[in-house]
Order: structure tokens, then sequence, then C-alpha cells
């Protein structure tokens, strides 16, 4: 086995429906992993099978060279699913000590780690009673429940969707803290929280994996590019022109900005100075820059989505 999870033609069917379709995917140990795609994508089903929650209609999964939901992968692995169920007569602190004597974590060891957990996802002192807490409350207590077996794996779905940006802020810097000491998974589809975060992303589309790669290899490889114009004398006949042009796959003004995705940036840059001295239109500004994930995610994806209702 290679990597924290191995995934070799991964399928499951809810009746007649493909969740996901011969998913191969290898997640190296120690890395922040972006896991992308739109809703019904099949990242939660991914994950539901990986924590042994759902079987496979086919194919393998591996954690940590252990059948994914055997005894040992589970002891390796903190999940936090993407709608977290609690006892909410518990404190905090009290479930985070039961989650801890789930997996066995010594008394002395569980009290000094539940102390420091709650600490940092900022629920340290905090009295009340979980049913009273707000989706955000709950969704930093299932950050900190994730962790209480220090897990060498930590799969995240959707961690920071209820957060407020001061929360959010708080778990995309604890994730960036555990690169290199713990492999996070981390399933999302806010793609800024993955730039931020990841240093490699796999994208899910209708079930496959569609790109696979660092952000570096994902974005600079792409055949989408920006071109960033600013003229002088334009009367729309520049918007038209341009999204007629071959080479051009969308165009947005941006005040008095136009931003030009483009598939060859070689090309753009040959046919735009012609193009604007055929129209009679002058240059002030013109700027290129590789796609961003945005581009490479739409681009990949569409308004697509998968045939499963999860995620």
């Amino acid at each position: 086995m290679t990597g924290a999870i191995e995934l070799v033609g991964l399928t499951k069917h809810y009746g007649d429906a493909p969740a996901l379709d011969g998913v191969d995917l290898v997640v190296p140990e120690g890395a922040v992993f972006g896991f992308l795609g739109p809703n019904g994508a099949g990242k939660t089903t991914t994950l539901r099978i990986l924590n042994g929650l759902a079987h496979a209609t086919s194919g393998r999964a591996w954690v940590f060279g252990h059948p994914a939901g055997s005894r040992e992968a589970r002891a390796a692995t903190g999940f936090l699913p993407d709608v977290p169920g609690y006892y909410e007569w518990m404190r905090a602190d009290e479930f985070l000590h039961f989650t801890a004597s789930l997996f066995g974590v010594e008394c002395g060891v569980a009290t000094e780690r539940v102390k420091v957990l709650l600490e940092m996802v900022g629920l340290a002192g905090v009295s009340t009673r979980i049913g009273g807490f707000s989706r955000g409350m709950k969704q930093r207590l299932g950050v900190a429940q994730a962790l209480v077996n220090a897990p060498r794996l930590l799969m995240l779905d959707e961690p920071t969707s209820a957060l407020d940006p001061v929360g959010r802020r708080d778990i995309l810097e604890m994730i960036r803290s555990l690169r290199g000491r713990t492999t996070v998974l981390f399933s999302t589809h806010i793609l800024a929280d993955v730039e931020r975060v990841c240093d490699t992303v796999a994208v899910l589309a209708r079930g496959r994996v569609v790109a696979h790669g660092s952000l570096e290899q994902l974005t600079g490889g792409h055949a989408a590019h920006r071109i960033a114009l600013a003229v002088e004398g334009d009367d729309g006949r520049l918007l038209d022109a341009l999204r007629d042009a071959p080479w051009v796959r969308a165009v947005e003004r941006e005040g008095e900005t136009l931003s030009v995705a483009v598939t060859d940036p070689e090309v753009a840059g040959r046919e735009t100075p012609a193009l604007l001295a055929r129209l009679g239109i002058g240059l002030r500004r013109f700027e290129s820059a590789e796609a961003s994930l945005e581009d490479v995610f739409m681009d990949l994806v569409g308004g697509h989505a998968g045939n499963e209702a999860e995620g």
C-alpha cells in the first residue's frame, strides 16, 4: 500500500444510480488534501465508505494499508460528518471525555487533551448544554471530537460551512498547522478554503475523479488562463467580438476592466492587439494570469452534479 488512503476502482450504487463510478485515488501521508466537487458528486459517500459507515458496491479502499472500516482503520481515523450528531444533554467537555473513552484514551491523557481541544476550537469555559449550541458551536465541537483520539488521519466533511468568518479562519489555521503531522482529507465546495490550506487537490464530478494534483499543477497546467483589459473608446463592439472569438471561454465586465478567460494565452496575446486595432479601440492595460482554482473547477464540472443526494 502507498499513501494514507488508497482507493482502487471504487463504485457505489443506490439502486440503479451510480454515486461513485470507478474512483482511483491516493492521498499522500501528511498532506492536507482538498476533496472538491459540486453537491451530489460523491464526496460524502466516499467519506462514509472510508469510515465504514457504508459499503462499496465494488472496488477497494484502504486506510494506512488496512481495509476501510476495519478496527485498525477506525482507530487511526478522526471524522467530522457534514451534519454531526450529539447527546444534547451533555456539556462539550463531557461529550469529548465520552468520545475519548470510546477510543480507550487513558483518563489523564484525555483530561489534558480535552482541555487543549476546547481552547483550540474556542469552547473553553462554555458550560451550556450542547442542545443550546448554535450551529457554528456544534461545528467547532465536531472538529474537537474528530481530534480527540489524536488520529493519524483526519477526515472533515464541510467543516467550515456553518462558521462565522472568525471561526472559519481559526479552523483553517488549525488545519494548516496539522500539515506534515496528520493527514487531512478536507471535503468541501468552498474553493477559497482549499486555496488557503491545501497542498494537493482532487476534483470529483459525477462520481469520478476528473482532476488530481497539486494546486500549481491544476492551475498552471490547465488550458484556461485569464487576461484583463482596460481600453479606451469601447462602445460594446469589443465585448461582442471577444465573445465570438474561438480562443475565448468567457468574458466578464468588472467596472472598466474586461476579465477574459482564454483557452490559449499565446493566441490571446497575439490576437487581442490585432482585434483592438481593427475596431479602432485604444489599449490602456493588458495583464495576463494563470487560471484560478475557480476557473479550473468550473471548466471541469460546469453545471453538472452527480446522481446522489448526499454530496
